[in-house]
């Protein structure tokens, strides 16, 4: 392989890793702090952010017009959206952009309010993009709380009334894994990780600063689905009576105050659908009926599929026979009416009965994402197995930056002395170590901020430890070339000699070292699969710098400098006198 094509290589693998790198150099070094606050807010939060601050900048901008003033310097990217708005509708510039021009091009109040706030919105979720792209920090690092989930399959078998099999475990696992995920942004968390760990365990991470009890409470919450027969009379009656009374018609505990507006059998509840931000949105009221028609916990299975005739999505969940039998009874005395699908006392969902229905119930009538969202609020509504607490683990904030400190010492004061070590002892050959010793830790980050891997104490370790075993391809290769030296080699052949002479010798070495790494890897978890992660990539890098980038220095301060001699030893070893 030639110089050029070697070098080229190298240019290549720097830039590549630069741009996997680039997020967490972004993250952690560019971005302002109360950026990052934003950035790891929940959605919900997110929500809240723009639209106050849209809400302000509109106010804002009406205040300007009246005045018929320019727009504010600070609101120039609005008149951004104003020109990119006309320009879509092909709308004719006016002479000058100012407040009440701006304001012109949009339809109404409203629409203005929603396109700034979509700005806001957009940067926020880029800014969350860069901090999910780059290298994350463990609870030993950054602090937090950790929970260990065991879910009862015990008590899940006597539910089902059988044994579980292998299938039964996955799905109740599953399903248990997108209801705990499905809770996170009701409840304003932020960035939790929620994943499966073993055959019926979960685990829960959650950054920051977090109270125990309030977690709980949501973890363990079962939370409420049911199906009630929806009172269209009562629903017009009550939405008429509204309309003309919006102040006076709740209290501040959002009870009514007048419960003679409905029948005594009736409650009202709010419409949501979901948002671009994927959160519930009230659309309107609606009267059901206080008697629980079906209790969801009766739901099997939900799953979105395809008419076979008109193609159109439709949602299917099968019940257990005491809800089949339930329903069939509620089906059939309801023919023609409507039936709401209520979740935590929101209405998710509203479909007319069609025929009587018993195990298998099909609800149509909806686009392609409304189904899949009813579907999943049906899958999880509520935990399909009951989870037990196994460990709890709080650490603190303070402890994680202490951590980070003394790690990041215990990094770079072990690069330093090792690299004043090769520079001491083999001289101008050490530089050449020193380089691919840099490059080297370059790489390592990068790929771990490439996979977005999750960088803790344990990891740390594995990269002190790749930089002692990097030293030791050099060593290898150093030695190897004293030796050819001494044999009465010039400069080029003893170069060649002790990298093809040591190849064989690193290869064994970090092959070994690597498939242990994957067995720790695989067969552990947590702090034991972040070490063996970092040390595997470790290797890999390692190999690359040392029998790759230090060879083509190597070479080009033969071919490309002249060099004649090799400074690879204290003392002098001429290749003419060897001879």
């Amino acid at each position: 392989m030639s110089k050029r094509y070697r070098f080229s290589i190298i240019v290549l693998v720097i830039a590549v890793c630069f741009i996997f790198l680039w997020p967490t150099v972004r993250w952690y070094f560019l971005i302002a702090p109360e950026d990052k606050v934003l950035a790891l807010s929940s959605r919900e939060q997110i929500r809240s952010y723009a639209s106050q601050k849209a809400q302000a900048d509109i106010l804002r901008l009406l205040e300007s017009a009246r005045a018929g003033e320019a727009v504010p310097f600070d609101l120039d990217a609005i008149t951004k959206i104003a020109k990119k708005e006309a320009k879509n509708a092909k709308l004719k510039n006016p002479e000058r952009w100012d407040s009440q021009a701006v304001l012109s091009v949009f339809a109404s109040q409203r629409e203005a309010l929603e396109a700034v706030e979509k700005l806001y919105s957009d940067r926020v979720f880029s800014l969350k993009a860069v901090q999910q792209n780059a290298v994350h920090l463990g609870l030993d690092l950054s602090g937090g709380l950790s929970i260990v989930l065991q879910a009862d399959m015990t008590a899940l078998s006597e539910k089902l009334g059988r044994p579980i099999t292998e299938v039964d475990r996955d799905d109740a696992v599953n399903r248990a894994l997108e209801v705990l995920n499905n809770r996170i942004d009701q409840f304003g968390l932020v960035e939790p990780v929620i994943r499966r760990q073993g055959t019926d365990q979960i685990y829960v991470e959650i950054p920051g600063r977090a109270d125990p009890e309030r977690i709980n409470s949501i973890i363990m919450g079962r939370g409420s689905l049911n199906f009630h027969i929806v009172d269209t009379e009562a629903t017009a009656a009550f939405n008429t009576y509204y309309q003309a009374n919006p102040l006076t018609t709740f209290d501040s505990k959002g009870d009514l105050i007048d419960s003679s507006i409905v029948p005594s059998d009736v409650l009202i509840r709010g419409v949501y659908t979901k948002d671009r931000y994927g959160l519930d949105q009230f659309t309107g009221y609606t009267a059901i009926k206080k008697e629980v028609g079906l209790d969801g916990n009766h739901i099997q299975s939900a799953i979105v599929e395809r008419d076979s005739i008109s193609g159109k999505p439709e949602v299917t969940f099968v019940l257990d026979s005491e809800g089949g039998d339930t329903f069939y009874q509620l089906t059939s005395a309801n023919v023609g009416k409507v039936l709401a699908i209520v979740l935590d006392d929101r209405v998710k969902s509203q479909a007319t009965i069609q025929a009587a229905i018993r195990e298998s119930v099909r609800l149509t009538g909806f686009g392609a994402e409304e189904a899949e969202n009813i579907a999943l609020t049906l899958r999880t509504a509520a935990l399909p197995v009951e989870l037990d607490v196994i460990t709890q683990q709080s650490i603190g904030a303070s402890m994680g930056s202490d951590t980070i400190r003394q790690g990041l010492y215990a990094l770079i004061g072990g690069l330093l002395i090792v690299m004043l070590f090769m520079l001491f002892y083999y001289r101008k050959a050490g530089i050449n170590a020193v380089v691919a010793q840099v490059l080297n830790i370059y790489i390592m980050f990068s790929v771990l901020s490439a996979f977005n891997f999750t960088l803790t104490l344990p990891s740390i370790a594995g990269f002190v430890l790749t930089i002692g075993m990097a030293v030791d391809a050099n060593v290898i290769i150093f030695e190897r070339m004293k030796e050819e030296l001494l044999l009465g080699k010039k400069r080029k052949a003893a170069v060649d000699a002790g990298f093809n002479k040591a190849f064989w010798a690193i290869m064994d070495s970090n092959i070994t070292t690597f498939i242990a790494a994957l067995f720790l890897s695989q067969l552990g978890s947590g702090p034991i699969r972040g070490f063996a992660v970092s040390l595997a990539v470790g290797v890999f890098s390692s190999v690359f710098t040392a029998l790759f980038v230090s060879r083509l220095i190597f070479d080009f301060e033969t071919d490309i400098i002249g060099s004649k001699t090799l400074s690879v030893s204290w003392k002098s070893i001429d290749p003419v006198e060897a001879a």
